[in-house]
């Protein structure tokens, strides 16, 4: 199947693409997106990928669900689109960069800049039916993102993954940490972010870790 995704991952992703579950997944999202109001975008699902190539992934955040509101996902988990406020993991994530690296918190809740760096922002799911949370879980997005997830665990090196939460523990389980720096936490959410997301100094560990292996840091 001919995808619509940055040249580089769709190199790497071809053999997802040609298989089955995929064909199901395109016919069920095309289905959803014809019928219902849905987010992203449609233009956006693989939005991630394309502002970020696969040569270029220097950090991987993983999200679960695209934010299901009006107004919110355009393709990169945890962000929102410019002019709309931090939801609250979002802020607790602007808590922790503020606390770590002493950055001021941002009024936008946009992290294009994060992407276009070499943050990889994948949520294990692409697409959402709107206020339905979970929605187009368990249709193949899960094996979709697992295989862009083991493709950068097996043919690249170095690079930082940032687990929040048990949901993206799993989902990161199988990272070879020889190979590259894992780091876990709690999730950001406001039900668990002052029990260790806050004070877990991750944006300072993953950019000392990059310059240590002669890669630039993240302007985060």
């Amino acid at each position: 199947m001919n995808v619509r995704i940055d040249e580089s991952w769709r190199q790497v992703l071809q053999p997802e693409f040609d298989k089955p579950y995929f064909e199901l997944l395109t016919n069920f999202v095309r289905h959803a997106y014809a019928t219902r109001q849905c987010f992203p975008p449609a233009g956006q699902i693989f939005r991630a990928f394309d502002l970020c190539p696969f040569d270029k992934v220097r950090v991987v955040i993983i999200g679960q669900d695209p934010y299901h509101d009006y107004n919110q996902a355009h393709g990169l988990c945890f962000s929102v689109q410019e002019g709309v406020p931090a939801p609250p993991s979002l802020l607790n994530i602007y808590k922790e960069l503020q606390r770590d690296l002493a950055k001021p918190i941002p009024n936008s809740g946009d992290l294009t800049h994060w992407a276009e760096q070499g943050v990889l922002l994948l949520n294990a799911t692409l697409a959402v039916e709107a206020h339905k949370a979970g929605s187009h879980q368990g249709k193949g997005w899960e094996e979709l993102t697992d295989a862009a997830i083991q493709a950068l665990n097996n043919q690249r090196s170095n690079i930082v993954f940032m687990l929040w939460g048990s949901y993206a523990q799993r989902k990161g389980q199988f990272i070879d940490r020889k190979r590259h720096l894992v780091l876990t936490a709690v999730h950001p959410s406001p039900l668990s972010a002052y029990r260790g997301f806050i004070g877990c100094g991750h944006f300072s560990k993953a950019n000392d870790y990059l310059l240590q292996h002669g890669l630039s840091p993240i302007n985060w």
